[in-house]
């Protein structure tokens, strides 16, 4: 598919779950969020459907997020059947890795992978406080997993002021001699409470500049087409860093993906409120083709970018939801 703007749209985010088992301050409230209902979120059958579908319109790239993929019951044997679809090139997936463990020589046999583990933080005191979660422990035995089975690996630091700016560098470290990526994310409002820009604070030139006083070497390498990272190398090192402009929206210009959620709502960017609910098509007895149709009209009427759509909200309506109903 071709969007308005001319870019090839290939990829999407399938959110299969809204829950997690995690409350991560910059994702949601300590308390929570309602959680939906299990008969509104989209049934297995209707997730392949529709990727099934998504195949046929040029979209070979899939990256299975929530909430958690593993709090969803039976969720190996939905990624079974998804590496099955013909026309599927690659199956990532995102996991903040407190129950990933036991699967990973499963998602190896699959050939699933990047793995996207999502990690704020080495100091296990400051994880707790950020995720209100005592899994530290069980997230670091997935990474040693993951490590150990030879799998790619890319690591989500969300930094945040004065939470774990200070653990910026011992992240680093991972890459001297593991070959993993650490990417560090510009914080986001998408935190289930309304606005907050504290993602100014630690933008991504900011990163840099602060990875660079203690990494001088600091390489820039070429960056991948369609890539949210700003990709870089420290001479010595076997993995790599990135730095993703997830606030600041520098990428837009070559956004190749689309976002299903948890209830079936079709986004177009990640700061828009939604096009159209898919789930509603399907259990409205849409045809394969009449879904398709659908979805390629979303696409032609894209935002040009992150800014617009946020413009074009709602009458004007903040974004507040937490990333676990949007598809992490």
């Amino acid at each position: 598919m071709i969007d308005n703007h001319g870019r090839t749209v290939n990829y999407v985010r399938l959110a299969i779950t809204d829950r997690c088992n995690l409350r991560c301050s910059y994702c949601m409230p300590e308390e929570g969020i309602a959680f939906a209902e299990r008969a509104a979120l989209l049934s297995y059958e209707e997730m392949e459907r529709l990727l099934r579908i998504l195949t046929g319109l040029g979209v070979d790239k899939v990256r299975i997020t929530g909430g958690e993929p593993f709090v969803r019951r039976d969720f190996m044997h939905f990624l079974e059947r998804i590496t099955a679809i013909e026309g599927i090139r690659k199956i990532a997936l995102t996991t903040n890795g407190t129950l990933t463990a036991p699967y990973v020589p499963q998602l190896k046999r699959l050939g699933i992978g990047p793995v996207n583990l999502s990690l704020d933080t080495l100091n296990e005191e400051h994880f707790y406080e950020i995720t209100r979660r005592d899994e530290f422990q069980n997230v670091w035995r997935t990474l040693q997993a993951l490590v150990e089975h030879e799998m790619e690996v890319k690591i989500n630091m969300v930094v945040m002021q004065g939470r774990n700016e200070a653990d910026i560098t011992d992240m680093i470290a991972l890459t001297r001699t593991w070959p993993v990526q650490v990417r560090f994310i510009e914080e986001m409002p998408f935190n289930g409470e309304g606005q907050h820009y504290a993602a100014w604070k630690w933008d991504f030139v900011r990163i840099i500049e602060h990875i660079q006083k203690f990494y001088p070497t600091l390489t820039k390498k070429p960056d991948p087409p369609n890539t949210t990272a700003y990709n870089y190398a420290i001479p010595g090192h076997r993995g790599d860093i990135g730095v993703i402009a997830a606030y600041s929206r520098t990428f837009c210009g070559t956004c190749n993906r689309l976002r299903i959620t948890p209830q079936g709502l079709l986004k177009t960017c990640l700061y828009d409120t939604g096009v159209f609910n898919l789930r509603d098509l399907l259990r409205q007895g849409a045809s394969d083709k009449e879904i398709a149709t659908a979805i390629e009209e979303a696409v032609s009427h894209r935002a040009k970018n992150g800014h617009e759509a946020e413009a074009a909200r709602f009458a004007g309506m903040p974004v507040s939801e937490s990333m676990t109903t949007i598809g992490g």
